[in-house]
């Protein structure tokens, strides 16, 4: 069973947060002429669509954008299913010569950016990858650090947070959520 503990974001917060990501994103790549998107599903996909609006209204650029299904290149598929359904990565646009910018809810020991690095790498060879999350948790176990953060939230290894989006829970919050 699991407990809230507390909310660490509210709508407003949320999307002060991606609305500050997406200048962010914007000024390090100069621009947006070059820039792809690519949000790991589940939470990271509307993520990505909330930046590519945002993108749209700062720069009048439509930034292209897809999302990553990463379980054909997660290291820990027999510890999910004895039998897992997989399927390797596709994009519907080239990613050679982009920069290109993985987009995830919560980053925590690191292993599911490792496969979404993976999965694009399959698909063609971008200029530079870097990578927005909402929350940086820590307790990271590859040597990964993203490039655009919306809020540090130091948790132990018993909790977890939780990210509530409309399109799966409706409503649009971040709780810290104890095991």
């Amino acid at each position: 069973m699991l407990k809230i503990k507390a909310q660490i974001m509210d709508e407003a917060a949320v999307n002060r947060a991606m609305t500050r990501i997406s200048h962010q994103i914007v000024e390090k790549n100069k621009g947006a002429e070059n820039l792809v998107l690519a949000g790991i599903l589940r939470r990271g996909e509307p993520l990505a669509e909330q930046i590519k609006e945002n993108i749209l209204k700062i720069e009048g650029v439509e930034v292209p954008c897809t999302s990553i299904d990463i379980g054909f290149y997660r290291d820990d598929l027999t510890a999910v299913s004895e039998n897992p359904q997989v399927r390797a990565a596709e994009f519907p646009f080239s990613v050679d010569g982009k920069d290109l910018v993985i987009v995830d809810d919560v980053i925590y020991t690191g292993r599911t950016v490792r496969a979404a690095i993976e999965a694009v790498f399959s698909c063609g060879r971008p200029k530079s990858i870097q990578l927005a999350v909402l929350i940086d948790r820590g307790h990271r176990e590859l040597p990964i650090r993203p490039d655009f953060v919306g809020k540090n939230i130091p948790s132990s290894r018993n909790e977890l947070i939780e990210v509530r989006l409309p399109k799966f829970d409706g409503e649009t919050a971040v709780f810290l959520v104890e095991k």
